[in-house]
């Protein structure tokens, strides 16, 4: 049977792994259970075989890895819930961007793409306009911008030759070019070259069951990521995007392949521009066909675009707090869009849920809306909390992947060649010459001033102040007056002849 339960109202409120890839939203205020609800999710998932991909920005998503224990208040739960509950750990790897809590997830700059790479560098039009002209002339010249090292040489080729690569793909200026040195100098600031590199991740590696046929739990360590907004929502979504452009369409299955779980999803949207937040609802509508189920958790339902909010099926709405006029409004931003049900009211409920209750609607059969139900969440068999580092390390240990991503790779890209054709070209360069060499200055204008003077004035040693004369003042006809002058003489003299 491929479902999930959820938890317990005057009913079992399951959610349907045939329609889970119709996305969903976890929503509440901080302390009303919103981890629980989606430890149990993810859980349920596992046993499923599907594999889930999850941020873990608290710490204590990393339970998933441990057996739960049975103590007075889990007790008390269970009983409430009235259902069969066993301890149970879950086949977890853990991911780590700078490579300290789990193995490092690397991507290349090429992959990442200018737009996404614009997005993180916080560049304007201008500027992105020059950079995807700099991933342009890389391509045209078959050079791999790699990592951090590669970008910047790139830039680096492209302010030295601007001319040139002006006239061919537009106008690139040394401001714009600055501006992206910049940019990159904050970026690695903030740890982000940690995650420009090889070996790049695999997506396929999310993608794992067990020996026992269950979905690998993928944890990414986030607690230091969150810290940089733009970097971990930019991380997050280039995992979609990637997904979106590289799984085959698969239709509507009997469950997902993945699910992919987005925590803190207002971090996405924050001062996002007009066209990003089109290709996000873009990938959200449309990788459903590609079996991948997205979730996105946060506090409010409103810190979602309508646009998005309206693609996700499936919600669990914890207690909200209407504090302020933004809180009542959420509340009732919450309440209309939950199926009708004569036996709750929504906005009076809302505010009322204890922890570990919300308000559920999960698609049903031809995926008709469940009316929104009071419900007790589910208890997970895995431990809620945090993990200790041996425990961690212990399952490190287990991972079939570690091996793969654990030692970083730096091969042959746009720095080394750029770097080589450097000094390929200063070492076919000709030496420059002594100042003692060469001749004279007085003789540099060579024969024609020669035979200027003997014209003017004759060889004669009597001649020779006339003559150095004549020489400088052809030396130095470089204005317009002297070009004037010279140009008067020798039409006089040949005239004359």
């Amino acid at each position: 049977m491929n479902e999930i339960l959820v938890g317990k109202s005057d009913q079992d409120v399951w959610l349907h792994a045939k329609y889970a890839n119709r996305h969903g939203l976890i929503a509440g205020a901080t302390g009303t259970g919103k981890s629980v609800s989606l430890m149990v999710l993810a859980e349920g998932f596992s046993k499923l075989g599907v594999p889930v991909f999850l941020a873990d920005v608290k710490g204590d998503l990393a339970g998933l890895a441990q057996a739960g224990t049975m103590g007075e208040k889990l007790k008390e739960r269970i009983d409430r819930l009235g259902i069969d509950w066993a301890p149970n750990a879950n086949p977890v790897v853990f991911w780590d961007i700078y490579g300290k809590l789990g193995h490092p997830v690397r991507t290349t700059i090429s992959e990442m793409g200018p737009q996404l790479l614009g997005r993180l560098l916080e560049l304007n039009d201008t500027q992105q306009g020059v950079l995807e002209v700099v991933f342009k002339a890389a391509d045209e010249d078959g050079l791999l911008i790699l990592d951090l090292k590669d970008l910047r040489a790139m830039l680096n080729f492209a302010s030295e030759n601007a001319k040139a690569i002006s006239k061919q793909y537009g106008l690139i200026s040394p401001a714009s070019i600055a501006a992206i040195q910049r940019g990159l100098l904050s970026l690695e600031q903030s740890g982000a070259d940690h995650f420009f590199g090889e070996p790049a991740l695999d997506l396929a590696d999310f993608m794992r069951q067990d020996m026992s046929g269950r979905g690998i739990v993928n944890i990414l360590a986030a607690d230091q990521l969150i810290l940089k907004p733009r970097l971990y929502s930019t991380f997050l979504l280039w995992m979609l995007s990637e997904l979106f452009e590289s799984l085959p369409e698969a239709g509507d299955l009997d469950k997902p392949k993945l699910v992919f779980f987005f925590d803190e999803a207002h971090l996405l949207f924050d001062d996002a521009p007009p066209a990003l937040i089109q290709r996000i609802e873009q990938v959200v509508r449309l990788i459903r066909s590609k079996a991948v189920g997205v979730y996105f958790c946060s506090q409010n339902p409103d810190d979602v675009p309508q646009v998005v909010l309206g693609q996700l099926g499936n919600r669990v709405q914890h207690a909200l707090r209407a504090f302020t006029p933004r809180d009542q409004k959420a509340v009732r931003a919450a309440a209309e869009t939950f199926p009708p049900n004569p036996k709750v009211d929504v906005v009076a409920v809302i505010t009322q849920l204890g922890v570990g209750e919300a308000l559920v609607t999960t698609l049903q059969d031809r995926g008709i809306p469940l009316p929104v139900q009071r419900t007790l969440i589910a208890s997970p068999g895995c431990r809620i909390g945090t993990i200790t580092d041996e425990e961690r390390a212990t399952v490190r240990s287990r991972s079939p992947v570690g091996g793969k991503y654990d030692t970083e790779i730096d091969r042959e890209s746009a720095f080394e060649k750029l770097a080589a054709r450097t000094e390929a070209e200063a070492a076919a360069a000709p030496a420059p010459a002594s100042r003692g060499a060469g001749p004279a200055p007085a003789e540099a204008g060579g024969g024609l001033m020669d035979k200027v003077s003997g014209v003017l004035f004759g060889t004669g040693r009597r001649q020779g102040m006339l003559e150095a004369m004549a020489k400088s003042a052809a030396r130095n006809a470089g204005g317009q007056i002297s070009r004037s002058i010279m140009r008067g003489v020798l039409g006089g003299i040949f005239k004359g002849r």
